[in-house]
């Protein structure tokens, strides 16, 4: 080739260009961001909407709804769910994975301002919306507390400090805290006091209001100065207000103080948070989607000592959890993978050649095609993450494939008498041609997976480009760098390694056996169709999975009690999880978060020891812990490893999530009902539970309209009276200098422990007479609704459950969808979502997938060789490799997941690599005048040496990450063995079968040369 005589000319030339793509390629890796998985998340926005006192079904209809008829016009749209509670929607928009977030949030603030005018005018804000994914976890936990100062002060501190400077942090996303502690003066009035008094709650509430204003007062202009009037109509605590004149009675004043009880308090009562024993507030920093979560972590840890300076002394700032440890820990253990699988590389190098010259010429391909790689992943924008660096450690045993080949074959002329340069320009060109083959049809396997759509492929993208890179990277080198160094490092006695007795005995019994199923072709060849047999029954069989299961360093507990619980009581059983949490070995730290979502649920969450102080992983953790946490009377607690990645934008409490929707919500939710009763007697599932959440106790007040008018008591000041007594109303504003706060007005709570106090409530009347509320509404008990939930513009009611251990993936999702066709009416729709969904996804294109690939191959081969007939002879190892992969899985109790899915992708690649060595020899020995059989035969012989060579490299490249060593490794191991089983396997199959394939491909094309070829001469004889 004239480019390779080129680079061997000229090794000034070729040392320099060789040493700029290693200079590039350093600086790239020194300024590329890490992080543990490529960026993959969906671009996500969460918008929120408040209505004080609105009932589940008021803000589904006139909250949610309006808003999501405009939301679904939205250009990208791929999921859009709500859940609407007492005073709440919370809606999540979850886009297309190429929808740039920043235009999404346009579009989402543009439909909000369309909406408004559809929304209720006496809703408090107007809804607004935070670009965050609400299913992903937080990338750090921080505990805030103080054994001297009052949660409502360290929350000052937090809320207008703390978390405002953590947020103007690039990349940070939201901030919350848990077990928010906001200060608020608090009034629980004494219906009876009111009643003796003659007084109506309005009227308490209408004074409170008055008492406490904060106007603008305008200036004084005189002809000299300006004076700025200013005037104390701001009170600010609570001994303030309990003075305040509310009205007069007989003369004499009736104060605040007279009617009930005025006290120092916080916003929410129903919502706290401990960590370990201690109550605290705990702030979670959530990231923006893309974003890289080592750098944010590091940004804010760097910003903390500052933070902690600033805050009084006696407040206490720990961080409780941090993701980046994981990832750092991981993405290290990944590199050190990296390093390993080198030197094994080059150990079986030395051990293949025994000649320290060839061995570092082969070996120097490794550092030259890795290091390069990194300028190109650079420019792609692409991260040192798990994917970039396993497709890095898995490319080293193929970059060095086509240096060993350049070597071994430079060696043979070597060892015909020539001289160093005349051997590496012979032995260049005579193998450059088979190079460019193995390096093209080799990249071109991973091409399709480049443009592969949904998450699975934004998950591979890198993996694949990466790993192309690195291959054709690696060919250039071996078609410049290894023929010139050759030239100038060998001698012209140099030889390759005599084979020792072992390698003798081992090439004598394959020369033996080969001729063998030479000579009983067709026995062979039925043997090849029985493993394609058994190859696709493994395909069946093999359990099949997603995302596998990872030990990040933590897990999540979501609490739920009976609907209509107390706080009190949430309290004291939640609580009970602390010691329990606190018993097991390998925890480290705890949070509990109790009120959250909603009054009768609850998170907890569990820190982990270092894995190397712990001798349990975070699945057995869980295991053990799952019996004691459901102990609790009237609890349940569903405990969860979260996902590497979280799909989708609702909050699963188990590894799987189902939904059924419906226009008809009576339909619906007795369906689901029913529905949830099979799910939780199925053998196979545990953990079900779901968000249907329709029998919450609650009073229904029935008004007597017709009795109202007649009394002069409007529908309005009724239901304003009872949202005072019982809704933790908002009846003024505190504006202080660092944030606002509210004064909250209800009953005092012995009057709210049942209904009798509804007896004890008086309105005013037009007349000026109060009356009594139930004299013009009847009052009854009854449940509804504690929340409603909505999947696109539908109700739905969604199902968290998880398998039983042992179980895969594909098996519970047919099982449940079975289930579900079986016992719900045709007028429901179901639907797997988060990672059940995207599986069922990438498992419908994954043999499209490989289809592709192959069929690529093949055009490509085709194209090379100018034959239809020996790409087939090339691809016949394909079935070997993915039954030895998949045999392999199954051996060692594995699912087929991502990961595994990987590994055949690469196998197909792989084993060709050999066939073409082989095959490629044969053809030129053909062309030589030899017979097929004994062309095939010298091809495998000739071979066999750089074939073993190539094959135990790629095993030892993958080998690392097989014995899966390090954090996250486990996660990794299905990589690894599949690759190293499907080799080990295809490497015995495809020394006998490409052979015995190529003879009857060889016939084939005779008798089409035959057959078709003389009917084309004849037309030009008769010419």
């Amino acid at each position: 080739m004239q480019a390779t005589e080129l680079f061997i000319k000229r090794p000034v030339m070729t040392t320099l260009v060789m040493l700029g793509l290693l200079f590039f390629g350093i600086v790239a890796y020194l300024g590329m961001p890490v992080s543990y998985l490529p960026a993959v998340e969906f671009p996500a926005i969460q918008v929120t909407a408040t209505f004080s006192g609105a009932s589940p079904k008021v803000m589904a209809a006139s909250v949610a709804s309006p808003m999501e008829r405009e939301f679904s016009s939205i250009a990208g749209l791929q999921s859009m769910s709500s859940v609407n509670a007492l005073g709440s929607s919370t809606i999540t928009l979850v886009f297309d994975l190429d929808r740039n977030i920043d235009d999404a949030a346009m579009d989402v603030q543009a439909a909000i301002s369309r909406a408004e005018g559809d929304l209720p005018p006496e809703m408090d804000d107007k809804p607004s919306f935070q670009k965050v994914n609400p299913a992903d976890s937080p990338i750090l936990y921080i505990s805030l507390r103080s054994d001297a100062l009052p949660l409502s002060t360290v929350n000052d501190y937090a809320k207008t400090f703390l978390t405002q400077t953590i947020s103007m942090i690039p990349g940070v996303a939201q901030v919350l805290i848990y077990g928010e502690k906001k200060y608020a003066v608090r009034i629980r009035l004494n219906p009876m006091e009111l009643a003796s008094r003659g007084l109506g709650i309005d009227e308490v509430r209408e004074a409170v209001g008055a008492a406490n204003q904060n106007l603008p007062l305008g200036s004084l202009e005189g002809t000299e100065q300006n004076l700025t009037v200013d005037a104390d109509g701001q009170l600010y605590h609570a001994d303030e207000y309990r003075d305040l004149i509310v009205s007069y009675r007989n003369g004499q004043p009736v104060r605040l103080i007279d009617l009930g009880v005025v006290e120092d308090g916080v916003e929410d009562e129903r919502f706290s948070s401990w960590h370990n024993t201690k109550g605290n507030l705990t702030i979670a920093v959530k990231r923006q989607p893309g974003s890289n979560t080592i750098r944010i972590v590091e940004d804010i840890r760097a910003k903390l000592p500052w933070i902690q300076s600033q805050l009084p002394a006696s407040i206490r700032m720990d961080i409780v959890h941090d993701a980046s440890e994981f990832i750092e820990e991981s993405v290290q253990d990944v590199k050190f993978t990296l390093g390993l699988a080198v030197a094994l590389v080059i150990l079986v190098v030395f051990v293949f050649l025994r000649n320290i010259a060839s061995t570092f010429i082969s070996s120097v391909a490794i550092p030259f095609s890795i290091v390069a790689t990194f300028a190109v992943m650079y420019e792609m924008g692409f991260t040192l993450d798990t994917f970039s660096l396993m497709a890095l450690t898995l490319a080293v045993g193929f970059v060095v494939d086509d240096a060993i080949v350049m070597i071994e074959n430079i060696v043979r002329h070597l060892e015909m008498g020539k001289s160093p340069m005349q051997a590496a320009r012979d032995g260049a060109s005579e193998i450059g041609f088979t190079i460019i083959s193995m390096t093209l049809s080799l990249a071109i396997v991973f091409v399709p997976i480049m443009f592969m759509a949904g998450i699975v492929g934004r998950v591979l993208h890198e993996f694949a480009t990466t790993i192309t890179a690195a291959i054709l990277v690696s060919g250039v080198v071996s078609l410049s760098l290894t023929p010139m160094l050759s030239s100038r490092l060998l001698r012209s006695r140099s030889r390759l390694a005599e084979s020792d007795a072992l390698f003798d005995w081992l090439l004598g019994k394959y020369k033996a056996s080969l001729h063998f199923c030479i000579k009983h072709r067709f026995t062979t060849l039925m043997a090849s169709f029985g493993l394609l047999g058994l190859t696709v029954f493994l395909f069946v069989v093999v359990p099949k999975g997603f995302l596998p299961s990872d030990d990040q360093g933590f897990f999540m507990g979501f609490v739920q009690a009976r609907q209509g619980i107390s706080y009190a009581a949430m309290e004291k059983k939640q609580k009970q999880l602390i010691p329990m949490f606190a018993g097991q070995p390998a925890m480290e730290g705890q949070i509990q978060i109790i009120g959250v979502p909603e009054s009768n649920q609850g998170m907890a969450i569990g820190i982990l020891k270092p894995q190397s102080q712990r001798k349990t992983g975070v699945d057995e953790t869980i295991a053990a812990l799952r019996g004691p946490s459901n102990s609790v009377p009237g609890m349940a607690c569903y405990l969860v490893n979260p996902p590497m990645i979280q799909i989708g934008g609702k909050q699963a409490k188990g590894d799987y999530l189902f939904t059924l929707l419906s226009a008809d919500s009576k339909q619906l939710y007795k369906s689901a009902e029913a529905f949830e009763e099979e799910l939780r007697g199925n053998n196979l599932l545990m953990g079900v539970t779901s968000d249907l959440q329709v029998s919450s106790p609650q009073v229904e007040i029935n008004i007597d309209r017709d009795m109202a008018s007649s009394l002069g008591v409007s529908v309005s000041e009724i239901e304003n009276a009872l949202f005072t007594a019982f809704g933790e109303r908002k009846v003024s504003t505190i504006y202080a200098s660092i944030d606002e706060y509210k004064v909250i007005m209800q009953l005092k709570p012995e009057f709210q422990v049942n209904m009798d106090a509804l007896h004890m409530l008086y309105v005013r009347a037009d007349s000026g007479d109060l009356v009594r509320l139930d004299a013009v509404c009847s009052i009854e008990e009854g449940v509804g609704p504690q929340t409603i939930n909505h999947t696109g513009q539908l109700e739905s009611v969604s199902y968290s459950f998880s398998g039983v251990p042992g179980t895969s993936m594909d098996q519970i999702t047919q099982v449940v969808a079975g289930m579900a066709k079986e016992k719900l009416p045709d007028t429901i729709s179901t639907m797997f979502e988060g990672a059940a969904g995207a599986f069922a996804e990438s498992m419908n294109s994954l043999f499209f997938l490989l289809f592709i690939a192959i069929v690529a191959i093949y055009i490509l081969l085709g194209s090379l060789y100018e034959s239809f007939i020996h790409p087939v002879t090339i691809l016949s190892g394909l079935p070997s490799a993915a039954m030895g992969g998949l045999l392999t899985l199954l051996v060692f109790g594995y699912d087929l997941d991502l990961y595994g899915m990987v590994g055949l992708i690469m196998l197909i690649g792989i084993v060709k690599k050999n066939s073409i060595m082989v095959v490629d020899f044969a053809i030129a020995e053909e062309k030589k005048g030899v017979s097929p059989e004994e062309a095939a035969f010298n091809g495998a012989i000739i071979r066999f040496r750089p074939i073993m060579m190539t094959t135990l490299a790629a095993i030892m490249g993958a080998l690392p990450i097989a014995l899966g060593m390090g954090a996250g490794a486990e996660a990794r191991r299905p990589l690894g063995l599949a690759v190293v089983g499907g080799l080990a396997l295809s490497q015995v199959v495809t020394l006998y079968l490409t052979p015995v394939f190529y003879t009857y491909m060889d016939d084939l094309q005779s008798w089409l040369d035959r057959s078709f070829g003389h009917a084309e001469e004849e037309p030009e004889q008769a010419v």
